[in-house]
């Protein structure tokens, strides 16, 4: 987690499992785990540090990956997204994200969530 207070106030059973870090640059080595998860963390990442982010997951997965994201297929769906939304700094539509995980190199799956 990015949060220092998020760590501070976890559960004690998962603390010795938590570390600080940023998905910009993720300190672990290259082919660390064999599912790499990243659950709305995306939105909230500028477009640049989107690239990086999924560079950094291909980086560290030697396996599964799998990430989900907002997203918007209609008007009405962003409209409301953008009621809800407080940290977001971009988000797209399913063919846009897609465009995005193949622009850079992601080759796991995903999904994304809708606000109907």
């Amino acid at each position: 987690d990015i949060s220092a207070y998020a760590l501070e106030n976890a559960i004690d059973e998962v603390k010795p499992q938590l570390q600080q870090g940023n998905a910009t640059h993720l300190p672990y080595p290259d082919n660390s785990f064999d599912l790499v998860v990243s659950i709305n963390t995306l939105h909230n990442l500028r477009l640049p540090e989107i690239e990086l982010a999924l560079r950094e997951i291909e980086r560290v997965g030697r396996g599964h990956k799998y990430i989900l994201m907002d997203g918007y297929r209609t008007e009405q769906e962003k409209v409301n997204l953008l009621y809800w939304q407080l940290t977001c700094e971009c988000f797209f539509t399913p063919e846009e994200w897609a465009w995005l995980f193949q622009h850079c190199g992601y080759t796991g799956d995903y999904g994304c969530i809708f606000f109907e």
